[in-house]
């Protein structure tokens, strides 16, 4: 099993000051640059740490929010290229259905992934509804726009014979020709995060790995499920490498420390659905059906406060959430190496295993030490013990 360290960047000196949305109308003279400066370079200080800790990396990005103060998720990645020298790097990723320019993309990929001398994997998203109106999209075309801009990229990355014109429904270029090429042939590994059965199986259609976050003991069974039912349907091989799996862990001497630590990364789930409702489920984004059920049961706020469950499907709200509720819910693996070691192999089985881990390792309010001291402890004690998982 392969494990990334994920963080989200979060400026968290923002967060005592707002109350009803972290994300879109926030202003941004609550972001002191001085302070933010530090924050950067500690966490990429903590992801660099990953290369002798034999941990992977991974980045993401979000946008106009207090959460996720990565909003270029290339940007780290590019310094972290250089930085390192052994782990892989996955963005996961890019929201291309909201990008205006998926050529610029598919450059940014590929010197990343020359500079890393082939050390990248390329995450491509859909986004979060919170992010249409900073984006100033259609919702009704996200998907669309998705998928073309998916395909226009790969096309860009693996055609080396001069330019060539695309003339899409949403994307028109009368010569591609992108410099350079990237390192690894015929291009990257593609990954894309879903969150249902249904996005589960287009992502097998198309041999892409997945990662599944926040979905916890009740949904995971199944999506992954989909996933390998659609591969073998088109003729792949649904290996456990192609299936991940997002886990909040804090990992401790005692199994007070561990907990405590996974608590102050709990902080992350608590703020990151604080929205304005106004931007929680715009029209379109949603099919007809899933944004008729989420008015039946109150609003999109509402259904996204009540979709993860425990192990014996009773309901809890991320926002409140404890450390108990959420390593019932198999969103966190915390306490000592034993407790997060035995938790991930119940989970594992579980849901019929999977290749890859995507531990979010800092997040909230922990500390930089506690960090630091987080993720050496996993790599010293948790991730020998892990390491032939998933392996076929």
């Amino acid at each position: 099993m392969k494990v990334w360290h994920f963080s989200e960047m979060a400026y968290y000196p923002a967060w005592p000051h707002l109350k009803d949305s972290y994300r879109v109308v926030i202003p941004s003279r609550l972001f002191d640059p001085k302070l933010g400066a530090d924050l950067y370079h500690r966490y990429l200080d903590e992801w660099a740490l990953c290369d002798a800790l034999g941990i992977n990396i991974m980045t993401n990005e979000h946008h106009a929010t207090a959460t996720c103060a990565d909003s270029v998720c290339t940007i780290p990645m590019a310094i972290l290229a250089r930085e390192t020298k052994k782990v892989r790097l996955l963005a996961l990723g890019m929201p291309i259905g909201n990008r205006n320019d998926p050529i610029r993309v598919a450059e940014e990929y590929s010197i990343i992934d020359v500079i890393s001398r082939g050390r990248l994997e390329m995450g491509f998203v859909k986004g979060v509804p919170f992010e249409i109106a900073p984006a100033n999209t259609n919702p009704a075309e996200l998907s669309e726009r998705f998928w073309e801009a998916h395909d226009l990229i790969l096309k860009a990355m693996t055609t080396h014979d001069g330019p060539f014109s695309w003339e899409g429904t949403h994307f028109q270029y009368r010569s591609v020709n992108v410099w350079p090429r990237p390192y690894q042939q015929p291009h990257p590994p593609v990954w894309t995060p879903v969150g249902s059965t249904g996005s589960a199986t287009e992502a097998a259609a198309r041999g892409m790995v997945i990662g599944v976050l926040n979905t916890g003991w009740v949904r995971t069974p199944a999506i992954f499920e989909a996933y390998r039912t659609k591969a073998r349907e088109v003729g792949r091989d649904p290996t456990p490498d192609r299936l991940a799996y997002m886990a909040l862990i804090g990992v401790g001497q005692s199994r007070e420390e561990g907990r405590r630590r996974a608590d102050q990364i709990l902080d992350y789930s608590r703020t990151s659905g604080i929205v304005a409702p106004q931007f929680a489920n715009p029209p379109g984004y949603v099919a007809p059906q899933a944004a008729a059920q989420m008015l039946k049961s109150g609003g999109a706020m509402a259904a996204r406060a009540t979709r993860v469950q425990t192990k014996d499907g009773r309901p809890i709200n991320p926002r409140t959430m404890s450390v108990d509720d959420a390593i019932d819910a198999g969103l966190c693996f915390a306490g000592t190496p034993d407790d997060v070691f035995d938790q991930l192999m119940a989970f594992f089985h579980h849901v019929g295993g999977f290749g890859h881990l995507l531990m979010m390792g800092q997040g909230g309010l922990i500390s930089h030490e506690d960090t630091v001291a987080n993720l050496t402890l996993f790599s010293k004690e948790v991730l020998p013990r892990i390491a032939e998982l998933g392996l076929r």
